[in-house]
């Protein structure tokens, strides 16, 4: 067996290899075609070292990103070369490619960076933290009340961007030593002034469920995931009534730790598909597009797992249910809104009519949600987050120019990095 494992390693290693060589091939062929920003454009970079299947991660700040673009100058930087390819398809902003870290070096000597934003805790992020003359920001990929969102990395960034006074408490918390007073500004949720996408079905008279749950995790404490323990009982629930229209769209890595969790969501998918057949007049949708929005805004009632999902909907001020985990040791923050949110047992999961139907009619359950919703992202009015994002940056702007001012005429230096990698497609993805 040890003989059989290492033979499926090593021919994993030799494909991914080989991937990546394939992939680097196309992207200087394409790159030939393509007008790089001229040395002296940029002021703000988007550092993205990661692999094209955390793309979810920045593609919900493309809307807000092409915003702030028309104030300061933004471009997206990768260095993975299948990630790139698909920035140059669909970025609303410039990507610029620096596989190695030289590459890193010559790009940061020819702009005038002002602001680095991170939208996740990749291990490369290090690679560019080692500049110093440049604020490192981190904005996250959504806010929530997961053990990610509390972890010690948030101390290697000059700043964070944070939704509301919710988080900031929970970094107060949680963080030892860590100056959220100064470090964090709120911006509340600027995507949410961007909704993207048309919905793909005629509207009409069925109560539209959102059912979005996460993937499995890597790890006990963050096994958030509904779809083994309860989305087959859902999806087969509202299905069975004629009066609902289900959007699933499960996360993008949903089973690629556990094979029953890729099993269940397969079913559930199949079933989504025979319950068209059988009427299509019913037009549930398999949702696995880029765009992040019109999911949200449309559905009447969203049902979600712990994930950024939940404060994405949250922020809509419309009905939600969450899935309990049904591990025990998926760690629940319960001192936000998880301890007053409208729970979903693994269990009950069968009974999510009654429930829906509950949380839609309560006036009770809509004052509780009203409470939440201001805790978590302040005047959610639209373009309300928007402003305060454009305020949070020209804060940093300015604190830039002050700071440069105190340090003018101190020699620049570089340094040998011994990091000096290259960045290939099988490395180990940082999802959330």
């Amino acid at each position: 067996m040890k003989i059989v494992g290492q033979y499926k390693t090593a021919r994993r290693i030799v494909r991914d290899l080989m991937r990546s060589r394939r992939n680097r091939n196309l992207l200087a062929r394409r790159l030939e075609n393509e007008t790089p920003p001229a040395p002296g454009s940029i002021e703000i970079a988007v550092y993205f070292a990661d692999t094209r299947v955390n793309l979810y991660q920045i593609r919900q700040w493309y809307a807000p990103l092409a915003e702030l673009a028309r104030e300061h100058p933004v471009a997206i930087i990768s260095r993975s070369p299948g990630t790139m390819m698909t920035l140059l398809d669909e970025a609303p902003v410039p990507a610029v490619y620096l596989r190695k870290v030289t590459d890193l070096e010559r790009f940061v000597a020819e702009q005038p960076l002002r602001i680095v934003f991170y939208v996740n805790q990749n291990t490369k992020n290090f690679q560019m933290f080692r500049y110093g003359r440049m604020w490192h920001v981190f904005i996250n990929h959504g806010e929530s009340d997961k053990m990610y969102m509390t972890t010690n990395q948030y101390k290697a960034y000059d700043y964070a961007f944070v939704a509301g006074q919710a988080a900031r408490d929970r970094l107060a918390r949680k963080l030892w030593s860590y100056d959220v007073e100064h470090r964090t500004l709120e911006i509340g949720r600027p995507q949410a002034d961007h909704f993207a996408g048309e919905t793909p079905y005629a509207a009409d008279d069925r109560t539209v469920v959102l059912y979005a749950p996460t993937w499995e995790g890597d790890r006990p404490a963050a096994a958030y995931g509904s779809i083994a323990s309860h989305g087959e009982a859902i999806v087969d629930a509202l299905l069975a009534t004629g009066r609902h229209r289900v959007i699933y769209r499960p996360h993008p890595r949903s089973g690629v730790v556990s094979r029953d969790y890729r099993d269940a969501n397969r079913r559930i998918i199949a079933a989504l598909e025979r319950a068209n057949a059988a009427d299509p007049s019913a037009q549930h949708v398999h949702d696995t597009g880029a765009a992040l929005g019109w999911q949200l805004a449309a559905a009447d009632v969203a049902i979600t797992d712990i994930s950024a999902m939940v404060y994405d909907r949250l922020a809509t001020g419309k009905p939600i249910l969450i899935a309990r985990p049904a591990s025990p040791e998926a760690e629940i923050d319960d001192t936000g809104y998880l301890s007053d949110c409208e729970w979903v047992a693994a269990e009950d999961a069968a009974q999510i009519v009654p429930a829906i139907d509950r949380v839609l009619t309560s006036a009770e359950a809509h004052e509780k949600l009203t409470h939440w919703v201001t805790r978590y992202f302040g005047d959610t009015t639209p373009g309300a987050a928007t402003a305060r994002f454009h305020a949070a940056v020209d804060a940093l702007y300015a604190e830039w120019e002050r700071v440069a001012a105190q340090h003018a005429g101190d020699r620049i230096t570089s340094e040998s990095n011994p990091f000096d990698d290259e960045d290939d497609e099988d490395e180990a993805p940082t999802g959330d």
